[in-house]
This record gives structure tokens, C-alpha cells and sequence, in this order.
């Protein structure tokens, strides 16, 4: 089994049952189980900024799933929940992204690990810190030597 980090968010509709919904979602997944999962925060929308307040929080998964495979599902239980992608950083009644897995670095056309934006946004690294400080040091730290390197 594999540690996954992913990070949860909604803005429409019911923003914490939503949340709470995805959670037993990914539960029941006969190859995924929430082992750990953070308390709720609200923040101001990021990128598009003209929207609701955003509920976020993160959750520790370990899972039998490639990484690809673990997307996928994050994907399917989006859709199944609803959400219809309309515009980029709009509103949504639920968002999975997956964080982090394992520490493996990975940048493909479907997936980028760790998430290519999770050091540059508290609503992710808020909720991440509380249920896993050193995947979120990791991830800022991993950050930090991408930018000194490119120096």
C-alpha cells in the first residue's frame, strides 16, 4: 500500500456535506482508505477571484492504486458528484486533487506530483500541515531547491 495526500474543496451547493461526501466516497473504494483527514477551513477563491468562499481540507489516503489509476478515481467521484468543469479555478461543487504520493516526482500530461501549485497555496498546505507537516515541509522544501536550481 502506497500514502497518498490529497486536498478537497468546494465552493457551490453544500461546501461541507459535499466535502464529507467525497471523504466516504473515497472510503468505500475497495482500494483506498482515509486514514486521516483535516478539519474544514474557509479561504477566499484563488486565481478567479469574483466567487464564493471556498471550504477546503485534506485528507491521508493509502491506497493499492498507481498514481494515474488514484486520479482517475478522484475524477470519477468528481463527476459522479456532479461537478461539470465550466472554466478554470471557477466555482465547483467538489475538487480532488491529489498532493502528493509516496515522495515520487512525477510530470506527465495527465499528472504532475507533488501538485505543481501546493507550495504556492495555504488552502492546501493549511489542512496539509495539520494532518502531515512533513509532506508539507517536503513540499515546500522540494519548491525551494526547483527554484535554486534554476538559477
Amino acid at each position: 500500500m502506497a500514502t497518498a495526500w490529497l486536498s478537497l474543496g468546494a465552493n457551490i451547493g453544500d461546501p461541507a456535506a459535499q466535502l464529507a461526501d467525497a471523504i466516504d466516497r473515497l472510503d468505500t473504494h475497495a482500494q483506498i482508505a482515509v486514514t486521516a483527514q483535516s478539519a474544514v477551513i474557509r479561504t477566499p477563491a484563488w486565481g478567479k477571484t469574483d466567487q464564493p468562499d471556498f471550504a477546503n481540507m485534506a485528507a491521508t489516503v493509502e491506497t493499492s492504486l498507481a498514481p494515474v489509476d488514484l486520479l482517475h478515481v478522484c475524477l470519477d467521484i468528481e463527476r459522479e458528484m456532479g461537478r461539470v468543469r465550466h472554466e478554470v479555478w471557477g466555482p465547483r461543487l467538489i475538487d480532488i486533487d491529489i498532493i502528493a504520493y509516496e515522495r515520487l516526482e512525477v510530470e506527465s500530461a495527465k499528472l504532475v506530483l507533488p501538485h505543481r501549485f501546493a507550495h504556492e497555496r495555504d488552502f492546501v498546505l493549511l489542512p496539509l500541515r495539520e494532518i502531515s507537516p512533513e509532506t508539507a515541509d517536503w513540499i515546500i522544501h522540494r519548491a525551494q531547491s526547483q527554484t535554486l536550481a534554476m538559477r
